[in-house]
Order: structure tokens, then sequence, then C-alpha cells
């Protein structure tokens, strides 16, 4: 113990200039030598991630990860071994064990050069993240997985710049809460995050929503209406399944965005326009503009900088740590858990609707269980759990004889439950555990011809 405590107060001394300057800065960070040991730290650091507990002398991935050799030995991406290759300032975004519990964070490692060139030491900086978590939460979006990680360091790596940012992904993925983290973590948090559904605009309502208009500019237009551009002056806005835009109408939306200006309908005024913009869709723009669905010059306005959102089944590990935290925001006021047989039906699940039709199995099980645990036969229905058994006489493969598309079962699924709830669209989207703009996005794709063709194909 004696040759331990001289050797770290020996390193103590060495490095005190270094760590006296470091100290001057409030955020956390280290000094690691080219063996990856720790040789000081600033009083941030040992305030967020100490716990009171010595890490001099010991190992930067011992003490972030609990791993014996470096995190790109175990799958992760390792910035100080990709600064040690650059003799560059790298970052990354890791899961570090904290006092606190596994959190987000950011690493940055920036490389100390000696004379030659040569790497001597290194500065860790280290960034927690507030708006997301590594355990589950009521409110932060939660995950762990490479994929989930990933695309959230491709968030970090966007947000503070003005850059356009497209997301990709399958619906029920997440993409609107992606784009509001996007808002929260850039210098516009301050201002309004507006969301604009594309699936809703028309030739008649789309200057007039985005754009406002002046008092008689038309039949109705009793009184001048600000836009939805308006709104967005200085903060965020939010283009909603792009793809959906019609194309007579993407030219206006191009010209916005190119000359970052407009006029009200019945204005002379030209308005300029301050917003960062962020879009998403779960379409192939890229197909789309091939097959002229989609204006290739406004593709390449809006995805200057690409985050594709992985889809549920390609984050299994992250699903448990996300149905305790959705079940918390269902219940707050209900301590509800889930056994063992809950985790292994979520587990295997597909989950083709992703994150929303989670949340709707979970929205069930609250409704279905009368104490505090959440059992397997709380999640599902009995039409769910008869369609997931085994067919008796098709040696245990699926009783659908027929495969289909999953775009038809939804279509015909669609018609089916219209037909039950009429006009009633509220009480179906709260059935289907959907928005209303998000109903009536689907009710449009099922009338598109494409559509109206497989279903009567099939």
């Amino acid at each position: 113990m004696q040759h331990t405590s001289n050797k770290e107060k020996l390193q103590h001394d060495q490095y005190s200039d270094l760590v006296s300057y470091l100290d001057n800065f409030p955020e956390p960070r280290l000094i690691i030598d080219t063996n990856y040991q720790i040789v000081g730290a600033n009083k941030a650091y040992q305030y967020a991630f100490g716990n009171n507990k010595p890490v001099i002398g010991r190992k930067c991935h011992e003490v972030s990860h609990r791993y014996m050799t470096p995190c790109d030995q175990h799958g992760e991406s390792c910035p100080l071994t990709k600064a040690k290759e650059t003799k560059e300032t790298n970052r990354e975004f890791h899961v570090h064990f904290t006092p606190h519990g596994q959190q987000h964070v950011s690493v940055e490692i920036t490389p100390i050069l000696d004379q030659n060139g040569v790497p001597k030491l290194y500065i860790e900086t280290l960034s927690a993240q507030k708006h997301s978590s590594a355990i589950y939460h009521h409110e932060s979006l939660v995950g762990k997985s490479p994929a989930f990680l990933k695309m959230l360091s491709l968030v970090e790596r966007s947000a503070p710049s003005e850059v356009a940012v497209l997301l990709l992904g399958e619906s029920g993925t997440g993409k609107e809460e992606i784009a509001h983290l996007l808002h929260k973590k850039s210098h516009r948090s301050d201002k309004d995050f507006v969301i604009v559904e594309c699936s809703g605009l028309t030739d008649s309502l789309f200057e007039s929503e985005m754009f406002g208009h002046e008092k008689g500019s038309f039949t109705g237009a009793i009184q001048s209406k600000k836009g939805l551009i308006a709104v967005a002056e200085g903060g965020t806005l939010f283009l909603d399944e792009i793809g959906d835009i019609p194309l007579n109408l993407q030219v206006k939306l191009l010209r916005l965005i190119e000359s970052k200006s407009y006029r009200k309908v019945g204005g002379t005024e030209v308005i300029k326009s301050d917003f960062r913009l962020i879009c998403a869709t779960h379409r192939n723009l890229e197909q789309m503009v091939k097959d002229g669905t989609f204006r290739a010059d406004l593709y390449f306005r809006i995805s200057a900088f690409q985050i594709t959102l992985p889809a549920l089944r390609d984050r299994k590990e992250d699903i448990e740590i996300l149905a305790e935290s959705l079940l918390k925001r269902i219940a707050p006021n209900r301590e509800l858990e889930l056994t063992e047989s809950a985790v292994q039906l979520i587990s295997e699940h597909s989950f083709h609707g992703n994150i929303r039709e989670l949340r709707n199995m979970l929205e069930r099980a609250t409704l279905m269980c009368d104490g505090k645990k959440i059992h397997g036969d709380h999640l599902m229905d009995e039409m769910s759990q008869e369609k997931n058994k085994p067919n008796q006489h098709s040696n245990g493969c699926s009783s659908c004889k027929v495969v289909q598309s999953l775009e038809v079962m939804e279509a015909k699924y669609l018609q089916c439950v219209m037909r039950e709830h009429g006009s009633d669209l509220d009480s179906l989207s709260s059935s289907l555990g959907v928005s209303r703009r998000t109903l009536y996005r689907m009710i449009r794709k099922i009338k598109e011809p494409t559509t109206s063709k497989l279903l009567a194909e099939s």
C-alpha cells in the first residue's frame, strides 16, 4: 500500500501544474498516458465522477467501462486509440459507469504532442448527457445498444450546428423525439420547436398554413393569420414525413429553404425567416428521386446530414429498460414491474411497429393488470396470443398459408377497424394508440393508387 501511495504521489507531483491548469475548466477532465493509465484528474472530474474513489494509477477503461482491456477490444470505438493513430482530437459517445449508475457520456480525447510530434499525454474531456439515459428513466430517451449509441453520437455532432438534418427510419422509431432532442441540444432551444405534418398539406392549405395570410386575401380570411414559419422564427422547423408532400408543393418549399424568405398569402412584403430545418420520413427518398416523385434539388437541400434511427428489433438489448421507462410514463402513480414471462415475451417479439407497438402493448397491460406485476398474458390480447400459437396442422409454421406484405396486412386491418368505428376518428386513433395526424396519414396511404392495387390483387 505504501508503494502505491508513493507512486500516486510521484505522478501527482509530476503533473501537478497541468492538473492545476485543468482545474480552471468547468468540464471534467483527465490526463491519460500512452498506456491508458490515468495520471491526473481535475476538480470537476472528482466532483462529477470521482465518488471519493482514487482514479490515479488506474486504467481509463477500467474506471469508465470496468474492462480490463481497452474498449475497442470489446466492440466499442475507443477515442484514445484513434487519437494515437491520427494524432488529432477524437470524440465518441459512450456508456460509462458513474456514481449515479450507467450514463451516456460524450468523450473527447486531445493528444499532447512532444517536440517530435509524438503523442506524450492525452486530455480526456467528459460531458454527461442529460437528455438521454443508459438506465430506465421516465423522461429521457433510453438505450445502450451499439445502434442506439451510434445514432446519439450523430445527434451530438449535428445538434450544435445549423446543418439541415434528415431523420430516416421506420414508422414508430421515434423520429419526432429525436428531432426534439436536436432542438433541445441546439443554441435555439429557448425558441419554439414547430412541427409541420407534411401528409396533411394540400394546395389550398400549404401557403396559408406555412406562410400565413392577410385579412381579406381569400373567402373566409376574416383576419390576418401568422404562419408556421413565423412561429418557428429563431427556433426549429420540423417537417415530419416530408416524403408525403405533393410534388407540386415541393417547389414552394424549396424556394423557402433556398431564399429563407416568403410572402404571406395576399401580401406583397417579402419577409425574411430564420429557422433550423429538420426533416423526417419513413420513405426511401433516393428511390423517389429516381422515380420522379421527389425533387432532386429539394432532396439535396434537406439531406446535408442524415441520421438513421434503428428499428427496435435491431436494439433488442434496449427493450427491457425501454419498457420500464414507458411504464413510468404510462402509469406514473403505479409501481408496476415486468415479470420474467413478460420480459421474455417482449424480448422475443418482432415489433414491426417499433416503439409505438411496444407502448400499445404496455398500455393494454396497465389496464389488464390489477396488481403490481405485469405478466406475459397481460401484454397481448386473445387474438394476438392465438396468432402466436403454432398451427398444429402445419408442423409449427404460421397458420397463414399465403404470405402477404406488412403493408397490405396493415391496410386491410385499417379498413376493417374503420368499418367498425365509422367516422369517429378520435376513438379510432385512441384505440390504435396513434395520434390523429398519424391516423390521417395511414388513411391517406391506403387510398393511394399503388396500395389500392395491392389490396385488389390480394
